[in-house]
């Protein structure tokens, strides 16, 4: 049985101009949030807890979409996040900067750790991480859940643990 626990990357909700940098396959900025709050409400239940690893919207426009999205919410701050905006405190039930997750062999953060602090007592994580896009890190010990490479959907931490 799966955990009921999901993890996104970089939606970028009302981020215009990240349709054309990242070759979304949407039409505009619109079609994109549309299509990522109802495949992240297709995917995730009331109950469920879901880890967004950052960079999570840009203007009032894409932070409406917040307020739609089912789940308990936590976040890992992304580059263009700030810990003390309110339209995420008031989404988000709990704000870091990374989490990790020993038990499944994963450490979540938006930007990829270095290599060197992947080491743990109950041996080597794997990095769970966004921020580089459609771009991939060529090494097992790296996944990037950014949208770009999980169908613009949250995926379940079953589908990324280690041990």
């Amino acid at each position: 049985m799966s955990r009921n626990i999901w993890v996104i990357s970089d939606t970028h909700f009302g981020h215009a101009n990240i349709v054309e940098y990242s070759n979304r396959p949407f039409s505009n900025v619109e079609e994109m949030d549309e299509f990522m709050v109802t495949a992240w409400n297709e995917t995730v239940k009331d109950g469920d807890i879901v880890y967004h690893l950052g960079d999570v919207y840009f203007g009032n426009k894409g932070a409406e979409n917040l307020q739609k999205l089912k789940g308990r919410k936590r976040l890992i701050l992304g580059n263009h996040d700030t810990g003390k905006d309110t339209k995420l405190t008031s989404v988000f039930q709990k704000i870091s900067v990374w989490r990790m997750f020993p038990e499944f062999g994963l450490l979540l953060s938006h930007v990829p750790i270095h290599v060197g602090s992947l080491f743990h007592k109950k041996g080597n994580l794997t990095n769970v991480h966004g921020h580089i896009h459609e771009n991939k890190i060529d090494d097992d010990r790296y996944r990037c859940v950014c949208v770009e490479h999980t169908q613009y959907r949250p995926i379940n931490i079953e589908e990324l643990r280690v041990r």
